[in-house]
């Protein structure tokens, strides 16, 4: 991130005015296997410091751990990694305060950027954790997953949870650079995939109809292939992602870059987000962000649909599109009380306005501020009728965070569990548990979750 910044003080009858600007640029890069050896775009930011500190989660260190330390060693950088587990029910202070940790015994200066790899989660943890550290400390975001490369390394906000209040606490905070490389997709499980095909039909419902119709002919296919990277992807599928991801990035792009900061509230890329906040954490486990963007999006729609906003046939494609792609289009707590909280809370977002973004037509927006209640109500009881006849009545398939959200595996994951006990078992007794803990980003609950894990699974053997 480079920053020019001009500013003026003037006096005043009573005191001074003070008027600031402060231009802000950043990069995009596209590129495939970004650690491959043969490509040394990442390595030149590092040249400089000599050194990288990188902060990823345990899911993706197992799988690229290799391969980054094999591509900083080939350039001659040394690599010191700090992982952490993550999940929205470890997007929490306590996590973005370890990656601070980290950072602090690491040593790093003021303007060296933190190399961020992984998802969505650990971008926007990451993130916050270099918007505080110092107030200012440069990263480099390299996105994993569908919803990190598509809508989170889009925007400039950064942030944690608090309670079971979504992105409560956070930033603003660009990155000097981010790298988008859509081969992460091949190890990407299928859940993923489909978690942030949600992200790609909000900005094509509201904003871009050629998106929307790639992803209406192609949908299936998308999801099944990893967005066309997986190993005999037919070539067509391939081209249509790429067209679908670049034209997505872009016009989200388009979209943020004049309201960075939010100032205007009327914003676009905010739909489905307006009662999934208060939704997508009511749940035990939570539901994934993009089943719970899904449910708002399809309400919307439905909304307008009531509302004479949208038409009968672009209601059903919406809606059928949703359902296809396996999102979750209605949830059983997704009621009038939840409804009315989560209008509540977002009238405090929105500076006492709704701003609710819905499609008329599909393919453009506008934003609803004077509708009532009741109306609100009438629109929910004629959505759960609607999707009553969708299959599954609206539910969503891997709709709720599992081990790919939090690192842990369950079942099959017994040995990746084991492994890190053993890991901490053998820093214990080589130099005392804070070692271990620091080292791997897992507090003490962490390890009791683990072992709890270990003991069920082998109850059910």
């Amino acid at each position: 991130m480079a920053s020019d910044m001009s500013a003026s003080v003037t006096s005043t009858p009573t005191g001074f005015h003070v008027e600031g600007y402060e231009k802000i640029t950043y990069d995009f890069t596209f590129i495939d296997h970004i650690f491959s050896p043969s490509n040394p775009q990442l390595a030149m930011h590092y040249q400089k410091w000599g050194r990288c500190l990188a902060v990823t989660d345990m899911t993706v260190f197992r799988l690229y751990g290799d391969q980054m330390q094999k591509y900083f060693d080939t350039h001659g950088i040394p690599l010191t990694v700090f992982q952490t587990r993550i999940g929205e029910q470890a997007k929490t202070m306590r996590t973005m305060l370890s990656i601070c940790d980290a950072m602090t015994e690491f040593g790093i200066i003021r303007k060296e950027p933190v190399l961020v790899v992984g998802g969505g989660l650990i971008t926007d943890v990451a993130g916050y954790a270099c918007a505080s550290y110092r107030r200012s400390t440069n990263y480099i975001r390299i996105p994993t997953t569908v919803i990190g490369l598509i809508d989170a390394s889009v925007s400039i906000k950064v942030a944690v949870n608090q309670g079971k209040h979504k992105n409560r606490l956070g930033a603003y905070h660009a990155p000097v650079h981010t790298f988008l490389d859509f081969t992460f997709l091949r190890t990407l499980p299928e859940a993923q995939i489909r978690n942030g095909f949600a992200e790609l039909i909000k900005i094509s419902t509201c904003a871009h109809l050629p998106t929307f119709e790639l992803l209406d002919k192609y949908c299936e296919s998308l999801i099944s292939t990893g967005f066309g990277r997986a190993d005999g992807s037919p070539r067509e599928v391939r081209d249509a992602a790429d067209s679908i991801n670049r034209q997505g990035i872009l016009v989200m792009l388009k979209l943020e870059t004049p309201n960075l900061h939010e100032i205007g509230l009327d914003r676009v890329i905010a739909y489905g987000h307006t009662w999934s906040p208060t939704l997508e954490l009511a749940p035990d486990p939570p539901l994934r962000h993009g089943h719970a963007i899904s449910i708002d999006m399809a309400y919307s729609a439905t909304l307008a649909y009531m509302l004479g906003e949208l038409s009968q046939p672009d209601h059903t494609r919406i809606l059928t599109l949703f359902s296809r792609a396996g999102l979750t289009v209605d949830h059983p707590m997704f009621d009038e009380a939840l409804l009315y909280k989560g209008t509540k809370s977002i009238l405090q977002t929105r500076d006492g306005k709704l701003r609710a973004a819905i499609p008329t037509p599909l393919g453009s927006c506008k934003f609803l501020n004077d509708v009532t209640h009741e109306d609100m109500a009438a629109a929910l009881h004629m959505h759960k009728e609607c999707v009553k006849h969708l299959p599954r009545g609206g539910a969503g398939l891997d709709a709720y965070v599992d081990a790919s959200d939090t690192g842990v595996i369950v079942g099959e994951s017994d040995d990746a569990a084991a492994e890190i006990l053993g890991k901490m078992a053998a820093d214990k007794a080589g130099g005392g548990p804070q070692v271990a803990v620091k080292e791997l980003g897992v507090d003490g609950q962490f390890e009791k979750q683990v072992r709890d894990l270990l003991t069920a699974n082998s109850a059910l053997k």
